[in-house]
């Protein structure tokens, strides 16, 4: 059944949500007050990268489903209304989440909802990540213009993975709806019927504080995860042994899993430690510090400056004047944000230390020389790699792997490979002449270097724009 939906917001939730719930054949208009995005929206383009989802765009666009505006008023008119707020959550300075933007669009709403249509029935859902609490002050925003009988509020946390958030969506693990009205229950089991219906599983609480929290706790257990990994992996290094066989091993426990056990340069994004952030800082104004969530964020900025230094390890313990280049600056394969990316976190503290940069990524090249000018970005990985004393990948882009390294190997200055991912095949980089050197694989390891007396030089150190 069709239901009248709006999307206000169109960030990467905000679109990708819109999107797909015109897939599944609802109408569907996303508000924005970003007129220069919503022009790009219009003409059938997107302001992301995000496989597969301009193709949904364009389609529902054409066939009439899906629409972009921003003109809030005229979207609050449909008497029967699901309304997503999917608007940014970012973190505040005191490591909050900043709600401002939420609320502004909540009160927005509120206000012209009554104006509009004062005798329908509107279902406020909130789809951007929030502590535990919001959806009751929400509620009570909507309560000082709207009738209760007029409303209802509900809390769906998203839970999209950069690079596969379509897929994510129209086959996601569960969909979580979190809210007190048997009615808008009944209206969210419509909505997302054709998901139902093939299998998904819909995890309902009335509790919204339940559904809100869900968000923050699926994040920091996968983060968890991570962190442990990447210190198993300096572990390795100090011991000899291999963090590839034995995440391979442990993820074979089904209480472990294999997901999120790849060390690499650390995690990123936009998601994971703002969370994390703004849990720590729920739980100790409910005066119930989270010491494991604190030690994930803790371990993580570590690792991200012990990778800085494994680099100036690899080089003789210097990079003043060193020409590296810097494959991968997107802070995951399959997207173009640098958020908190470690490329970025690595960038500034190469930079401090005086080497000399270039850098390629097949989509994040414009928004990372937003913040670092001073990089070379090349067009193609060749006239990255030109004669540099090392190459890093810091992003695990399949191109990347399929390189032809033998002919790279001829335009270097010196044949270095530092894997801070360990996407490539080591045995294949040492038969075209590279040295080679991972994480946590020191087998693999035939670049001659020490990295330990640089971590006591790394702590305390970093100048990231992200690390504030």
């Amino acid at each position: 059944m069709m239901m009248n939906v709006c999307v206000l917001g169109t960030g990467y939730v905000g679109l990708v949500t819109g999107a797909c719930l015109a897939e599944i054949g609802h109408d569907v208009t996303c508000v924005d007050s970003d007129v220069d995005k919503l022009a790009v929206l219009t003409h059938g383009d997107i302001p992301i990268f995000e496989p597969g989802l301009q193709k949904i765009v364009q389609m529902n666009a054409e066939m009439g489903r899906l629409r972009f505006s921003d003109d809030l008023r005229s979207a609050l008119e449909a008497e029967e209304l699901v309304l997503f707020v999917a608007v940014g959550t970012p973190t505040a300075p005191d490591g909050s989440a900043d709600l401002s933007a939420l609320f502004n669009a909540v009160a927005t709403v509120a206000r012209q909802r009554s104006a509009r249509c004062p005798q329908g029935f509107m279902i406020l859902v909130v789809k951007s990540t929030v502590p535990v609490g919001t959806c009751k002050r929400v509620q009570a925003v909507l309560s000082s213009h709207l009738p209760g009988s007029q409303f209802a509020v509900v809390s769906n946390p998203e839970f999209l993975r950069e690079g596969c958030a379509v897929q994510d969506f129209m086959h996601p693990d569960r969909i979580v709806v979190g809210c007190t009205s048997p009615r808008a229950l009944m209206a969210m089991r419509r909505l997302y019927a054709p998901l139902i219906g093939r299998g998904h599983c819909l995890v309902e609480t009335d509790a919204v504080e339940t559904s809100e929290l869900i968000k923050y706790a699926s994040n920091v257990f996968l983060a968890t995860k991570i962190g442990l990994i990447n210190e198993f992996a300096r572990l390795c290094e100090a011991v000899g042994a291999d963090v590839v066989e034995l995440s391979r091993a442990i993820g074979l426990d089904h209480r472990i899993g294999v997901h999120c056990l790849v060390a690499g340069p650390g995690f990123g994004g936009s998601c994971f430690p703002k969370d994390l952030r703004a849990l720590v800082d729920l739980a100790g104004k409910q005066e119930r510090p989270m010491p494991i969530a604190e030690a994930v964020i803790a371990s993580n900025a570590e690792h991200k400056r012990i990778m800085a230094m494994k680099i100036c390890g690899a080089l003789d313990g210097d990079v003043q004047g060193m020409r590296i280049a810097i494959l991968g600056l997107s802070f995951k394969a399959g997207t173009d944000d640098i958020r908190e990316a470690p490329a970025i976190d690595l960038i500034a503290t190469l930079l401090d230390l005086g080497a000399i940069l270039s850098a390629y990524d097949p989509h994040a090249n414009t928004p990372a020389a937003r913040l670092f000018p001073e990089v070379d970005y090349a067009a193609c990985v060749e006239d990255a790699v030109s004669e540099v004393d090392a190459i890093v990948i810091m992003t695990e882009w399949a191109e990347f792997r399929d390189l032809d390294w033998e002919h790279l190997a001829s335009v270097v200055s010196q044949p270095l490979v530092i894997d801070l991912r360990n996407h490539l095949d080591p045995e294949r980089l040492a038969s075209c002449g590279f040295d080679y050197v991972g994480v946590g694989r020191p087998k693999f390891n035939n670049a001659a270097y020490d990295a330990v007396p640089f971590l006591a030089i790394s702590k305390g150190q970093s100048s990231s724009p992200s690390a504030a």
